[in-house]
């Protein structure tokens, strides 16, 4: 499995999911949401990425990929941790 996690500078919510991350094993790649490449990127999950009640994508974004495929996508890692306990 692998993952992208597209963020925003100074977000706490962010800066908790990459140090949840450093203590598990996935590998992946963080996409800062304030570089137009990230912007460009995120867009092929837009039909999957939850948004608030103003329409807004809610940061972080997880999506956790196998094979190419998106297994899921998590805006809390809290809700990763959980989904990942219930498929060992």
């Amino acid at each position: 499995m692998d993952y992208l996690l597209f963020t925003y500078p100074n977000c706490d919510r962010c800066d908790a999911f990459k140090n949840y991350l450093k203590e598990t094993k996935l590998g992946g790649q963080e996409l800062s949401l304030a570089q137009k490449e990230s912007k460009l990127r995120i867009r092929e999950f837009l039909g999957q990425i939850k948004r608030d009640e103003k329409g807004a994508i809610v940061i972080p974004v997880f999506v956790l990929r196998e094979d190419g495929k998106v297994l899921g996508i998590f805006n809390d890692h809290l809700e990763l941790d959980s989904w990942l306990k219930l498929r060992v």
